[in-house]
């Protein structure tokens, strides 16, 4: 069976996440707009600094819970760094739907409104359920969809 495009995208973030260099969570994001891909991101240390595959994860180290003190963590997430990537490459989003394969925390969930993203699709559930709340109060379409990557 063929799958949809919500799912063939989703595949895609799932591809996607493989490059993240995080020790908790490999998260990848694709911003989609009239089925072109605009930008993809995934999470991981910013440009030039050390990876948490190479010297550990400071949030593991103190067990820091998910979901939690977001500014605790070396990586750049998967949302911003789609966003950044299309900001960086003159590519606009607004009105685009991203494909996550986790729930984006409340930090980029901000960062997606603003961005004028009209669509969220995700995958794995995160525990953040302010910015679903964000989303919803802004207008934000949100979708949760399971899927499978090999």
């Amino acid at each position: 069976m063929r799958p949809t495009l919500d799912e063939y995208f989703m595949e895609i973030a799932g591809v996607v996440a493989k490059r993240s260099t995080c020790l908790r969570n490999q998260v990848g994001a694709v911003i989609v707009k009239d089925k072109r891909i605009l930008s993809t991101g995934y999470n991981g240390a910013p440009r030039n600094l050390e990876h948490c595959l190479d010297i550990g994860c400071i949030r593991q180290q103190n067990n820091i819970a998910s979901g939690t003190r977001h500014e605790l963590c070396r990586a750049v997430h998967a949302e911003q760094n789609a966003i950044i990537q299309a900001a960086i490459h003159g590519v606009s989003i607004e009105n685009a739907t991203i494909y996550c394969t986790h729930q984006p925390c409340i930090l980029c969930a901000k960062m997606l409104i603003n961005s004028n993203i009209r669509k969220v699709v995700y995958g794995s559930e995160y525990p953040d359920t302010e910015a679903l709340s964000f989303f919803e109060k802004a207008g934000v379409e949100v979708e949760q969809l399971t899927f499978n990557i090999s």
